[in-house]
């Protein structure tokens, strides 16, 4: 009887005991790879230092009123009830950057895979000069584009596209283009798609250089015929982590527009039509001084980062 009662509690310990070792502990992990661990630590110190410290420390001043110079004050949500429903400069805001990233978003996303792809199709010793064409803008200050846009866009007759415009007689008198609320954000916009050659360019460049040959020789077997064939079939495919790195690099480059639109219209631009969320943040934050309400806007920026990168994992993130 005794025995009947323990063989079914020892084999119950052994159970316990191989789900424990099947999923050990965290610390017994580190223990377990603790070398791992060690080459690990600079980075994980440094990212621990000044990545998650500070984004722990917004969250706690967007709950505060904090002017730099009084220590931070508690207040709750006031901010956030502030923001969503006082606030009315801030929603605009928030319409500016979505619409800036809906159009910014996938057009640059797909232009700079197309002309990856179209470049990785070239000579190898002509590939260097059209990258460098290409990747050129995404390298140089925003500021010293703007100048060069400025004067494209300048709102008298010695402004280029107003100049070409009225010599053609589609423009009688020169038009405002970055003063006008019609036309402030579709410029901005421009600006930013030809600007939007940048890290996921490069990516997109060394991704389509790594597919295996062997894959394009294997699909000519199976029946791939042409170019299009090649790059659905294979090369997409293949290419699934750059993909995924482009498409988050590309939202967050998107939701952080804010210095071609001060540069371009003006901080504040016109009726706020080119305002954009991390105007509004530079707003409180270096000009008013309310890092507080700096805070919170800041705060929802990050949510709402993480939120859509949350969506393009669903997307394009390996599934098993």
């Amino acid at each position: 009887m005794s025995e009947a009662i323990t063989r079914p509690a020892i084999e119950k310990t052994k159970k316990t005991k191989a789900a424990a070792g099947a999923n050990p502990s965290l610390w017994t992990r580190i223990i377990r790879h603790r070398t791992s661990f060690l080459f690990l630590s600079p980075f994980f110190i440094l990212f621990f230092i000044f990545t998650v410290v500070p984004v722990f420390t917004a969250v706690f001043l967007s709950m505060t009123y904090y002017n730099i110079l009084e220590p931070p004050r508690w207040i709750g949500l006031t901010n956030y009830r502030n923001l969503f429903l006082d606030d009315d400069i801030f929603l605009k805001a928030i319409a500016n950057t979505l619409m800036f990233a809906v159009f910014t978003g996938p057009i640059g996303y797909f232009m700079s895979f197309i002309l990856a792809w179209l470049i990785s199709q070239i000579p190898q010793k002509y590939r260097f000069l059209y990258t460098l064409c290409f990747y050129t803008p995404a390298i140089t200050s925003s500021i010293a584009m703007s100048v060069v846009w400025l004067y494209l866009f300048s709102g008298d007759r010695y402004g280029l596209i107003n100049y070409w415009l009225i010599k053609l007689g589609v423009l009688t008198e020169p038009f405002i283009w970055l003063q006008d609320v019609q036309t402030i954000l579709p410029v901005i916009i421009l600006v930013s798609l030809w600007m939007s050659m940048g890290t996921g360019f490069l990516a997109f460049l060394a991704g389509l250089a790594n597919v295996p040959r062997d894959l394009y020789e294997a699909g000519v077997i199976d029946g791939v015929r042409y170019r299009w064939q090649e790059l659905w079939y294979i090369t997409l495919p293949s290419m699934k982590p750059m993909l995924l790195f482009g498409a988050v690099i590309t939202v967050v480059n998107a939701l952080q527009v804010s210095e071609i639109s001060a540069q371009l219209a003006g901080s504040p631009s016109t009726l706020y039509a080119g305002h954009m969320i991390l105007n509004h943040l530079d707003d409180y934050a270096f000009v008013r001084f309310d890092m507080g309400y700096a805070s919170a806007i800041a705060v929802v920026l990050f949510m709402m980062m993480v939120g859509l990168n949350r969506f393009i994992f669903n997307i394009l993130g390996e599934r098993d």
